[in-house]
């Protein structure tokens, strides 16, 4: 049962993994594929606004979507992109990544083959997913500028009969958790994290949110 005490634990994690970037027009749009296809319509809605001239996809099948789709999440994103007025000349398709490193790294190596070099880029995310975004690509890249941001929309607003609440809490919690314990291994830039979000993770575990957790 998700309780008030619990909700507003989870609102703490929401809202600390929000980057709260303003944006400005860039070089490029990244969009780092996921489970959620409202990240496509956020990266179409940049674009059309002429907030960079190229969209890169990014994707294949991930822990999370592996066994919900046949289809690798940077083609599916492509093509809500295209539904929605984007060109299909100006995206790009990398849909072999399987996690937020690869997307990175493998979007390097696509931009090197296309001889194209952003200097500054957008990343679009889902909401609780900007922070450790914008940290493993600090990581791999740190010399871009990058600003990150998500669909616009609130946690209680967020969830869906395909991403329920207490999903979306099991996945912040892990996330918050290689947030912590990622740079040690050089995946990710060191984020602080408050005590009180710090507080807040640590009783969602122990409410039994650790579905998503690494077993260290």
């Amino acid at each position: 049962m998700i309780t008030t005490e619990i909700l507003f634990m989870a609102q703490q994690l929401w809202d600390y993994h929000h980057m709260n970037h303003p944006l400005v027009k860039s070089d490029c749009i990244l969009v780092l594929g996921s489970h959620d296809l409202r990240v496509a319509e956020r990266a179409a809605e940049l674009y059309l606004q002429g907030l960079a001239p190229l969209v890169i996809m990014s994707g294949g099948l991930g822990n999370l979507t592996k066994d919900m789709w046949t289809e690798s999440e940077a083609d599916q994103f492509a093509r809500i992109a295209m539904q929605k007025g984007v060109p299909a000349e100006v995206i790009l398709i990398e849909n072999k990544s399987t996690n937020t490193g690869e997307n990175i790294l493998f979007t390097q190596q696509l931009l090197k083959q296309k001889r194209i070099d952003p200097q500054s880029f957008i990343v679009v995310q889902k909401p609780y997913m900007e922070r450790r975004s914008y940290a493993t690509f600090k990581k791999h890249w740190p010399a871009k500028n990058l600003l990150v941001t998500s669909p616009q929309i609130s946690l209680e607003n967020y969830t869906t009969d395909d991403i329920p609440l207490e999903r979306v809490i099991n996945i912040m919690v892990g996330d918050l958790q290689r947030i912590k314990i990622y740079p040690a291994k050089g995946f990710q830039v060191y984020q602080a994290i408050p005590d009180q979000v710090w507080e807040a993770y640590e009783r969602l575990v122990q409410s039994g949110f650790d579905k998503h957790l690494i077993k260290e």
